[in-house]
């Protein structure tokens, strides 16, 4: 069985694998009411990137770890790509799409901790 924490690690490395950029990660640990662990948010540049991001980490996550996401929402369209793997959401935005939802500032209460972009 994967870790919340290797999972986590796991969305990162697959989100990295396709350049996706401005990772944040949100810690919900400490939240009660919260619906999950997690969330762990990027962006692409273009729809096609930000599916493609999606299907990187669909395929990382399943050939490194095992797991396979419960869900996934939002690919025909791919302006906000969703992928629930339980403990752990992973949103992908185009970056106006980011900005409109702005999870971050929605829920400040939870510790967001901010992931280095690879060049």
């Amino acid at each position: 069985m994967t870790s919340e924490k290797d999972l986590k690690e796991l969305i990162i490395e697959g989100i990295q694998e396709r350049k996706g950029r401005s990772i944040s990660v949100i810690d919900f640990s400490h939240i009660d009411t919260a619906a999950t662990g997690a969330f762990i948010i990027a962006e692409g540049n273009s729809t096609t990137h930000v599916g493609s991001i999606a299907e990187s980490v669909e395929e990382y996550v399943r050939v490194n770890g095992g797991v396979k996401p419960y869900g996934i929402d939002g690919a025909e369209d791919s302006d906000w790509v969703i992928m629930d793997y339980g403990s752990v959401w992973v949103h992908i935005f185009l970056p106006q799409t980011r900005r409109r939802y702005n999870l971050e500032d929605l829920w400040s209460d939870a510790r967001i901790t901010e992931v280095a972009d690879i060049d």
